[in-house]
């Protein structure tokens, strides 16, 4: 399956609503939208995750390249998350990172 991004900024709040599957061949789509986004001046960036139905290590690793490219003013909401990621963002200790919505 693709993956397709899509990002809107409204009053410095940065959304990116994800689609399809994570995984090795897609995550740097998810990486150049982060890429993108971090340019741009936010306080707050909403990961919709409501439609993502897979999320493999490589969407792990561009999450924590967002944290990292995003610095810690910044802060990353995950929302719509089915609870198999949400399990895996436990299980590797990243929602202590993240706000899981």
């Amino acid at each position: 399956m693709n993956l397709t991004t899509e990002l809107k900024i409204i009053d410095q709040v940065a959304t990116i609503t994800l689609t399809g599957e994570i995984v090795t061949n897609t995550a740097a789509i998810f990486q150049e939208t982060i890429e993108q986004t971090a340019k741009q001046a936010i306080r707050k960036l909403i990961l919709d995750m409501g439609n993502l139905s897979y999320m493999s290590s490589a969407g792990l690793r561009v999450l924590v390249f967002a944290k990292q490219k995003m610095g810690s003013q910044v802060d990353i909401d995950i929302t719509g998350a089915s609870e198999t990621i949400v399990s895996t963002l436990k299980t590797v200790g990243f929602h202590h990172s993240v706000n899981i919505v």
